[in-house]
C-alpha cells in the first residue's frame, strides 16, 4: 500500500520559482547567487507557514549546486542536488532552537562549523525558531556569527524577530516574509486539487484561505482535512460544516435585516445561529468584518482590497450598493462597542441581542433626527 504524504510535504517547493507569495525575496536571493554576492548570515522572519524554512533549504541547495542555471536556480541533477533531494547531504545542517537552545547545543554547533564541506562550496547552518535560544546561547554564538569561516553560511529563521538580540540582528541580512494573500492561496490550492483529481468550489477554497490566515502550510493542512471529509468533491456547504464556520449567508441576512429595521427577524436569526453552537462574540466579530467588507465594496477603488473569489465579491458589491455609507459607519461603531462589552458581560446573549437591536434602529433614529 502506498504511504500517504500530506500535501504540505508532497507539494513543498523545491525551487525558488515554485515558492508562493514571496517573489521579492526569492528574486533577491536568486540575484545574490547569480552575482556571487552571498552574505555569511541571513535572518528569515515572518508568520508561521509562509516559506521561511523552505526558502532556507532551497537557498542552501542552490548555492552548493555544481551546475547552477542561468536564472539562479539549482540544476537538480548534480551530485550535490541529488544528495540534498534524497536527504543525505552533509553540507546542510538544521538545528531546531526550540528544543536545542542551551549553551552546550550552540557550542556543539560551533565545533561543527570548523569542519569544511566535503562536497560543494558551503556548509549551511539553518537554525529554526532562533528566538528560543537562551541569552547564554546567543552570546556563545555571537563570535562565530561575527567571524565565520568563508565556507559557512548561517540562515536563522524566526516568527518573533523582536526577541533576538540586537547584536545578532546587526550581523544578518534580514528578509521579512509576508502573509500569503487569499487569492494566491486559492490559486495554489486549485493547482493541488487538479493534481490530486479533486473537484472544488471557489467559495470553498475562499473559506480555507481565509481560515489559514496567510499561512500556506495551514491552508494545505485544512485542505487535506476537508478533502478527506468531502471524499473528492470539496463544496462550500461541506467545508463550513467540517470547519464549523458560520455561513456567510447569515452575515448578509443580518445586515439586510438590520438595514430594514426588522428586530424580530434578527432575533429569530440570532437564535438559529446560537442553536448551531456558534459563539456570540465570534458572531459580532465576524459581522464587524463583514460590514467592513461591505463598506470597502462600495467604492470601485477599494473593492480590490476584498480578498475573496469573484462570485463572493459580486455579492458584497451588491449589498454595498443597497446600504448607505452612514448606516455602515454607525454599524461598525456599534459592533466595536458590542465586542468590548461582550468580554465583561455576564448576560452574553443579552449583550448580542442589544447590539443587534441597536443596529436595527440606526436608520429609524436617523429619520427622526
Amino acid at each position: 500500500m502506498e504511504q500517504y504524504v500530506v500535501s504540505a510535504r508532497k507539494y513543498r517547493p523545491a525551487t525558488f520559482d515554485t515558492v508562493v507569495g514571496q517573489l521579492a525575496i526569492t528574486q533577491t536571493l536568486k540575484n545574490a547567487i547569480q552575482t556571487k554576492q552571498l552574505a555569511q548570515a541571513y535572518l528569515f522572519t515572518g508568520p508561521r507557514g509562509v516559506g521561511k524554512t523552505t526558502c532556507a533549504r532551497i537557498f542552501a541547495k542552490t548555492i552548493n549546486c555544481m551546475n547552477p542555471k542561468a536564472d539562479g536556480e539549482a540544476c537538480e541533477e548534480c551530485e550535490s542536488c541529488r544528495a540534498f533531494n534524497e536527504g543525505r547531504s552533509l553540507n546542510i545542517h538544521e538545528l531546531d532552537a526550540a528544543s536545542n537552545n542551551s549553551v552546550d547545543d550552540i557550542r556543539s554547533l560551533v565545533e561543527q562549523v570548523r569542519i569544511p564541506p566535503q562536497i560543494g562550496k558551503y556548509s549551511v547552518y539553518i537554525i529554526d525558531e532562533v528566538h528560543m535560544l537562551s541569552t547564554g546561547a546567543f552570546n556563545a554564538f555571537l563570535k562565530t556569527l561575527e567571524e565565520p569561516p568563508v565556507y559557512a553560511v548561517f540562515i536563522l529563521a524566526t516568527t518573533e524577530k523582536h526577541k533576538i538580540l540586537p547584536t545578532i540582528l546587526s550581523r544578518c541580512q534580514i528578509y521579512n516574509f509576508n502573509r500569503i494573500g487569499v487569492k494566491q492561496t486559492i490559486e495554489h490550492l486549485k493547482y493541488i486539487a487538479a493534481k490530486e483529481g479533486i473537484t472544488v468550489d471557489d467559495n470553498a477554497l475562499d473559506i480555507i484561505a481565509q481560515k489559514a490566515d496567510g499561512g500556506m502550510r495551514d491552508a494545505l493542512s485544512i485542505f487535506d482535512q476537508v478533502a478527506n471529509f468531502c471524499q473528492g468533491h470539496i463544496t462550500y456547504e461541506k467545508v463550513i460544516q467540517d470547519l464549523n464556520v458560520l455561513d456567510y449567508d447569515y452575515y448578509f441576512r443580518l445586515t439586510d435585516l438590520a438595514y430594514m429595521g426588522k428586530v424580530a427577524e434578527s432575533m429569530l436569526l440570532l437564535n438559529d445561529i446560537l442553536a448551531k453552537g456558534f459563539d456570540g462574540g465570534l458572531l459580532m466579530s465576524g459581522l464587524g468584518k463583514h460590514i467592513r467588507d461591505v463598506l470597502v465594496s462600495k467604492d470601485a477603488q477599494t473593492v480590490k482590497l476584498l480578498e475573496m473569489g469573484q462570485e463572493m465579491q459580486a455579492r458584497y458589491v451588491k449589498q454595498g450598493a443597497d446600504c448607505s455609507t452612514d448606516f455602515l459607519y454607525e454599524a461598525l461603531k456599534l459592533l466595536e462597542q458590542g465586542e468590548a462589552h461582550y468580554k465583561y458581560s455576564i448576560e452574553k446573549r443579552l449583550c448580542v441581542e442589544l447590539t443587534l437591536i441597536r443596529l436595527c434602529q440606526i436608520n429609524e433614529l436617523k429619520k427622526k433626527s
